[in-house]
């Protein structure tokens, strides 16, 4: 029993943390600062932006939930790569998470150096993003039921202040609450050059920064290895995750740009922040931007808990070192978790070295890393599917609804991203850096023999 405990993950989440830990690691940095420079892109079009997107990404969880239901392993999508797309497919997804989500929390702790300017405008940014780094890697290196209970406070505070936000905004807009009872109206969704003031191009552009804010909402899978009732608790959690995501993200876009003109949205601060400025609740700012640092924090926290099981899962598979699969007396894998948040120091470094441009790099990096994902993700279901005949697809405890047509419209709709990424020169470095990663890989991939493996060689 004690071999089986260094190498089996601890089953310690309860639905409870499965689901606010869904809408935590989505509900971060890219609603709470992203959305400032998709708004200045979009105007109040990115309504519609966040609209489409969270559809497209409806189909990813339900291709997602399709298969991890069935079949609930650690590192979900990287196994399903493997499984149904072929080893080097599953190989390439793997370290692109690690990738993907080493790239997001350089975001998150850059927005938490950002944040802690408000009360320290004197400080440099690189500092706090190094303490936010350090005290998250720590909460990791705990057992992961603290994780999950840590993580799920974090998102409750999150969950609460929009909810709160958009109760108040109401308010303001249909009662004049906090304007001398003059209701505001939406008038401001029109009044400052039209609801489309940048024409569909605005909305185009603005949607890597939109795909950026649902990026995390795939860990759901991440989480299958180590859910106590994974067919109850990710079938819940993947159905009412997304209507939450949109009340959120739409709501609370929709009661903000009412309430404060779109073109005013200027600076590095979160909108969120402006907006309980204004209703003139005092230290209403400092309240909120404690709150989205908080976002900022928890989707780190996420971020290193989603790195450190990714390689974990690609140790098991022997394409990465094997150090990495060992667990520590917390039930954790201590190791990959150490050698994640080592890599994130890249992220400091960047803060230090050119602190106005890290955040836009490395947003538009970890799309291209997202969208690789979620593509395979829809891919994989798409193979799994045809794999089934007539009686198992029957059988199925959580289909994909309108498939195939479904998963093939969500592939060109992310395809079409890329290429709007490759067209606006703001994120055409994220077309560098991802491929260059990908060339990397699969030279090391080679390199050391992987392809000679049969396939199925997980032992």
């Amino acid at each position: 029993m004690k071999k089986q405990h260094t190498e089996e993950l601890h089953r310690g989440l309860e639905e409870r943390h499965i689901t606010l830990m869904s809408l935590g690691a989505a509900i971060g940095v890219g609603l709470f600062l992203g959305s400032t420079s998709a708004i200045k892109m979009a105007g109040p079009a990115i309504l519609i932006a966040y609209a489409l997107a969270g559809a497209g990404m409806f189909i990813i969880m339900r291709a997602l939930g399709e298969m991890a239901i069935q079949n609930p392993v650690a590192g979900s999508f990287s196994r399903y790569a493997r499984d149904y797309l072929g080893p080097m497919a599953g190989y390439l997804t793997g370290w692109n998470y690690w990738f993907l989500w080493i790239i997001t929390c350089m975001a998150e702790i850059t927005a938490v150096g950002v944040y802690m300017q408000f009360w320290f405008p004197d400080t440099q940014q690189w500092m706090w993003a190094l303490a936010a780094l350090i005290m998250m890697g720590a909460v990791n290196l705990i057992a992961v039921k603290a994780y999950g209970e840590l993580e799920f406070w974090f998102a409750l505070i999150k969950i609460i202040t929009i909810v709160l936000m958009i109760v108040i905004g109401l308010g303001m807009i249909i009662f004049g609450l906090g304007n001398g009872g003059v209701p505001v109206g939406i008038s401001n969704l029109w009044a400052h050059g039209g609801f489309l003031p940048n024409g569909v191009t605005g909305i185009l552009m603005s949607m890597q920064m939109v795909l950026f804010a649902f990026l995390g909402i795939e860990m759901i899978g991440v989480t299958a290895g180590e859910v106590k009732n994974p067919e109850k608790s990710l079938a819940r959690a993947i159905d009412s995750v997304f209507w939450r995501i949109l009340i959120f993200y739409v709501g609370a876009l929709f009661v903000i740009l009412s309430i404060y003109p779109w073109n005013g949205l200027e600076g590095k601060g979160s909108p969120f922040v402006l907006t309980f400025d204004r209703l003139g609740i005092p230290y209403a700012a400092g309240i909120i931007n404690f709150v989205v640092l908080t976002a900022a924090l928890s989707s780190c926290n996420s971020g290193i808990f989603s790195t450190g099981r990714m390689l974990f899962n690609l140790a098991q598979q022997k394409e990465a070192p094997q150090s990495f699969k060992k667990i520590g007396k917390t039930g954790v894998p201590n190791i990959a978790i150490l050698a994640s948040a080592g890599a994130l120091l890249i992220g400091v470094t960047l803060n230090y070295i050119v602190p106005d441009k890290v955040f836009q790099w490395v947003t538009s990096i970890g799309t291209f890393g997202a969208i690789w994902t979620w593509a395979v993700i829809l891919l994989s279901q798409i193979r799994y599917r045809k794999r089934l005949n007539a009686e198992q697809v029957r059988s199925l405890k959580y289909k994909m609804p309108l498939f195939p047509f479904s998963s093939y419209v969500t592939l060109a709709f992310l395809m079409g991203v890329v290429g709007l990424m490759a067209y606006f020169p703001e994120t055409r470095i994220a077309l560098i850096v991802g491929p260059v990663w990908y060339v990397i890989l699969i030279i090391f991939y080679f390199a050391k023999g992987l392809h000679k493996r049969p396939h199925g060689d997980d032992s």
